[in-house]
């Protein structure tokens, strides 16, 4: 687990022997820069007219009989037979126009609070996948020892600011209650925000009770200062089923946050085409951002945006490709043009934590902070589609991240940093080693990276010959290593205990 260090300049990698894995403080993340514009103000207004005709010609089906009497209450026209609802936005309508344009989320520690909306970026592990993977013990079914190493690992990291919902299932465990296995974990094992199941309200409710538990506060309370999100996924085309619209009503009931996210691949739940996948996607997300709103006006809400494509030789979902860059900037413009925080996601397609996996999910992060993502989901550990969470992958995504962050740092144009002086001490043909300048800030100067190797090829052969997937197994076991888990008042972790015993006795065999 040693290594010599390195013999020329400071030691910059510090990922061996007994100091601690070089990482960003934890900060809020903004992006200063003018977001990109893939598309006109024309184009945009084209496919919000798109999405508008969508609405009131196709309609959306809903399957679920409470969200058909909020949208017949407001005026939509709805037929209960095909459940089918067709949303006219005219100056008349009573759809409501009660969203906000920022929130913020506060954990169990106000510290780590997260604000979503205008120039701030967020981070979050990797959400869902079934199954789990390193390099040395391979791929193997989801469980609740990895789930609870991988959450140990984005406490660790300060770049990732939130949770996602089950980073991989723990399938050992029976599916009607596990979910209450992994918000304990959550709550315990980290003091930040998480995102929790919305299939049913049964899930979301103990999401919701759970948290405030945590928090020491009431439902009232919460819903006044949420905690919690999650993510409701249309299925794509045009239908939100009764689990989604159930899981989305009760978090928009109890004011927590809902990021209405549509599955649209071009080719295979969309057309073919970008502009008639992003008209079919922002018709989706505008359609499940109103039910929120019906259920509580005011109730936080994301647009979410997930286009990309499938390779159409197989049929297989593809990531982190031109399209998908693109989609994430153009959602970005569409979730302006509304006034609403945004989420998006990076993501490879590669069954490795290799080459093509780091270059599809540098890729898609490109176009989600360029887009000005607020949220950008599964951004750490994302493997094979998003079937797989990583824990290789998971150190190359906050490598990434971080540089991400560094590059989102503004320059600073002043007198000490135009080095006037010293450049006038320097003789000409000579350098800047030993330079006063240079002394006060050599420690600090540039981004200290925790995964490159930056050895000439001879030490970094006699160290081993490591590439970044092999120091990426090195540093996750670290890592673990250094994890502290936060400290948590033993009457909040009784009664999360006690509320998870007598949830599982309530649930028994049937749904929560």
């Amino acid at each position: 687990m040693t290594e010599p260090r390195r013999k020329r300049g400071a030691e910059r990698t510090g990922n061996r022997g007994p100091a601690a894995i070089p990482q960003l403080p934890q900060r809020r993340v903004v992006n200063p820069y003018p977001p990109m514009a893939v598309l006109s103000a024309d184009q945009i207004e084209a496919i919000h007219q798109a999405s508008m005709h969508i609405l009131e010609n196709f309609g959306i089906e809903v399957m679920s009989p409470r969200a058909l009497a909020l949208f017949e209450r407001a005026g939509a026209r709805v037929d209960r037979g095909s459940m089918n609802v067709r949303v006219v936005f005219s100056a008349s309508s009573t759809m409501p126009r009660s969203t906000r344009t920022s929130y913020t989320l506060t954990p169990r520690n106000s510290a780590r609070d997260i604000h979503l909306g205008g120039n701030t970026i967020n981070f979050t592990l990797v959400a869902g996948p079934p199954n789990v993977h390193d390099m040395e013990r391979g791929r193997r079914a989801g469980n609740l020892a990895d789930y609870c190493d991988l959450v140990r690992l984005a406490q660790h990291f300060n770049c990732i600011h939130m949770l996602g919902n089950q980073v991989c299932a723990p399938i050992e465990l029976p599916a009607n209650s596990r979910h209450l296995d992994t918000y304990f974990a959550n709550l315990t094992l980290t003091d930040k925000c998480f995102h929790v199941s919305a299939i049913g309200r049964g899930r979301a409710l103990d999401g919701i009770e759970m948290m405030a538990i945590s928090r020491g506060l009431t439902l009232e309370q919460m819903s006044e200062d949420p905690g919690i999100a999650t993510i409701i996924s249309v299925n794509s085309p045009r239908r939100f089923d009764e689990m989604m619209a159930e899981g989305l009503m009760t978090m928009a009931e109890f004011g927590q946050s809902v990021a209405v996210t549509p599955f649209t691949l071009m080719g295979a739940m969309s057309p073919v085409t970008l502009a008639g996948a992003l008209a079919q996607q922002n018709a989706e997300a505008l359609f499940g951002i109103v039910l929120t709103q019906l259920v509580r006006p005011g109730a936080p809400v994301m647009y979410g945006a997930f286009t990309s494509n499938v390779d159409m030789k197989s049929g297989a979902p593809a990531f982190g490709t031109p399209e998908n860059t693109k989609a994430n900037i153009a959602s970005g413009q569409l979730a302006r043009r509304y006034n609403l925080p945004y989420r998006t996601t990076p993501g490879s397609a590669s069954n490795a934590a290799d080459a093509q996996g780091a270059y599809e999910t540098l890729m898609a992060l490109w176009g989600a902070v360029l887009g000005h993502g607020n949220l950008v989901y599964h951004a750490a550990g994302w493997q094979e589609g998003g079937l797989t969470a990583s824990f290789e992958k998971l150190i190359i995504d906050v490598e990434m991240i971080q540089h991400m962050m560094e590059f989102l740092r503004p320059i600073v144009v002043d007198e000490a940093e135009l080095a006037v002086e010293a450049l006038g001490a320097v003789p000409t043909g000579g350098h800047f080693f030993g330079e006063p300048h240079t002394l006060e800030r050599y420690a600090t100067a540039f981004y200290q990276p925790m995964l490159s190797n930056w050895r000439n090829y001879e030490a970094w052969q006699e160290a081993g010959a490591l590439d970044a997937t092999a120091r990426a197994t090195r540093l996750w076991k670290k890592a673990l290593e250094e994890y502290v888990q936060p400290a948590m008042d033993p009457a909040v972790r009784e009664a999360l205990e006690a509320y998870v015993a007598r949830r599982k006795e309530a649930i028994g065999q049937g749904e929560p």
